[in-house]
């Protein structure tokens, strides 16, 4: 359990998670006002990790002790598992669904359609801007997986003494298969979830706004 916290300062943004171990801590208002002054930390002073973090001071006090005074209070443990800091020339916004779900997007043009993309990353969850950033081992786990497809869909014909697709034939499924997947997962490529007749990348450009990235994080995503 735990949250997804932001602060944004101009050009200047933070995004951090802070994980509990129920539900009802992450509701609590002392554990919510943590997580805002965290953010509100790495925006401004720049740690390098999170030990640096821990060892920056809120008030006079540092963020450990304050984490440990924390854990007494509530009497359940709470770690900062990660946060990302924004700084440079792109503009930023960020959307919050619920405490959970937290995107930041950078961008330079239009306000509103980067709020529009900073929601629709937060429903879709694509993994990457283009379909070029996809991660070559998230395609090569997609490729296994239409090839495994495959090979079962020859066993099962040859069982059941139907024709068997060539290799070439295989060949191509199977690689139209990672196409599909790339274009589902790249943000530029999906459709725009306020209207599905374009592609997010044909919004943008309608808008006149460009992107230079998004970050998403997800409460206990990869534990």
């Amino acid at each position: 359990e735990g949250i997804v916290a932001v602060h944004i300062d101009g050009t200047t943004g933070a995004m951090v998670e802070l994980n509990c171990e129920t539900d009802f801590v992450a509701k609590n208002d002392d554990f919510l006002a943590f997580g805002k002054a965290l953010a509100q930390l790495v925006a401004q002073r720049n740690p390098a990790d999170v030990a640096a973090l821990s060892a920056l001071e809120i008030d006079g006090t540092t963020v450990e002790a304050r984490r440990a005074l924390l854990i007494g209070k509530i009497g359940e443990n709470m770690s900062i598992r990660r946060f990302k800091r924004f700084a440079g020339d792109a503009r930023l916004i960020s959307y919050l669904h619920g405490t959970r779900i937290g995107v930041v997007v950078e961008y330079a043009g239009d306000e509103v359609a980067a709020k529009d993309v900073a929601m629709h990353v937060a429903a879709m969850k694509p993994v990457a801007l283009t379909v070029a950033d996809v991660p070559a081992d998230l395609i090569e786990k997609e490729r296994n997986v239409a090839a495994l497809k495959a090979a079962e869909d020859a066993e099962r014909a040859k069982a059941e003494g139907k024709p068997v697709q060539s290799a070439e034939i295989v060949a191509r499924r199977v690689e139209g298969s990672v196409q599909k997947y790339l274009k589902e997962v790249s943000l530029f490529a999906q459709p725009f979830v306020k209207n599905d007749k374009q592609t997010v990348e044909q919004m943008l450009k309608e808008k006149g706004t460009t992107l230079a990235g998004f970050t998403m994080y997800i409460v206990g995503e990869g534990i």
